[in-house]
């Protein structure tokens, strides 16, 4: 069993409040839950009404298969339009 894990840091382009970037980090949690089935959460900046970083781990049989499922989850968090991508380091436990 292997435990991987990334933080995703990211710009919300468009919020102009705490209100507006925290629907669009809902709404983008959602979506990775149920696409990915993956745990989700937003682990830092959550005073700052442009910035956010999101936290995601998954548990899987090898690094292989986790690495993979994680890259994917930051393929689907750079194609969204409501965010600007700024890092997003692998860890592998």
């Amino acid at each position: 069993m292997v435990v991987a894990s990334v933080c995703i840091g990211c710009l919300v382009r468009d919020s102009g409040s705490l209100k507006d970037k925290r629907q669009v980090i809902r709404s983008l949690k959602d979506r990775i839950r149920s696409h990915f089935n993956v745990s989700v959460a937003e682990v830092d900046h959550q005073d700052l009404w442009q910035r956010a970083t999101i936290g995601v781990s998954v548990v899987a049989v090898d690094a292989q298969s986790a690495r993979h499922v994680l890259e994917q989850v930051i393929r689907f968090v750079e194609h969204d339009v409501r965010l600007s991508l700024l890092d997003a380091p692998v860890v592998v436990h």
